[in-house]
């Protein structure tokens, strides 16, 4: 709880991944890579409860073996390739409706901390903001990045009316998404169904603790750090 506001946290884990198989629960530096968020929540200040959303009997049985409460199994029609993310999240708010604020994290970010959950719950509090996600600079910036024309002519992604910027220092600062937290006040994200809109702020995150795994690749990075600490 923070400024008397009630915290629920949700870990959304469908069990049919695609690039990586059973991704949620693939061993990561000694642990399913799903307890790394379930650490993470549950040494939050703030967060009071932390619940699993997932249609998969053996994520949820190693869910709740590493101290995640499982509420109620996901409707399979919500585990679907095409679903999209927030539904599972709107459903959860149905069933659990007596908290201020939600706060979404993927499995998929496993080098998260529990500084960057209270920090971004925080900055979402103490602007009076209705949504706050996280971010981290790019490797590269768009200020870089051209489309290819028909006549293999380079045209830039973003339209400047100042020359090229050469040096990274002389570009202005650019933030992506980096899928690791997501906190929104929950009669805000009902009413909206995206925690996306033109009242979102920002909380910026380290680069190395902003790996979301989509790839074997992305997993063998996130080993390496997290058995090197």
């Amino acid at each position: 709880m923070i400024s008397g506001k009630r915290i629920l946290a949700i870990i959304p884990a469908r069990g049919g991944s695609k690039g990586i198989p059973r991704k949620n629960i693939i061993d990561v530096a000694g642990k399913p890579l799903i307890a790394w968020t379930i650490e993470a929540a549950k040494k939050s200040k703030y967060i009071d409860r932390v619940v699993l959303s997932s249609e998969d009997d053996e994520i949820i049985r190693i869910a709740i073996q590493w101290g995640c409460e499982v509420p109620l199994k996901r409707p399979d029609f919500l585990a679907e390739d095409d679903t999209p993310g927030i539904d599972p999240v709107l459903h959860m708010l149905s069933v659990l409706p007596e908290f201020d604020y939600i706060v979404l994290l993927q499995p998929t970010s496993p080098l998260r901390r529990t500084e960057d959950i209270d920090g971004c719950i925080e900055q979402c509090i103490n602007k009076r903001a209705n949504c706050c996600v996280s971010v981290t600079e790019p490797d590269k910036s768009p200020f870089w990045m051209y489309y290819i024309n028909s006549e293999g002519v380079l045209e830039p992604v973003v339209s400047s009316d100042n020359e090229v910027a050469v040096r990274r220092q002389d570009l202005p600062v650019i933030y992506a998404l980096n899928g690791a937290v997501y906190v929104a006040r929950c009669e805000w994200l009902l009413k909206n169904k995206s925690f996306l809109t033109k009242e979102t702020i920002g909380y910026p995150m380290s680069k190395e603790h902003s790996i979301d795994i989509d790839s074997w690749r992305d997993l063998q990075l996130a080993k390496i750090m997290l058995e090197n600490n």
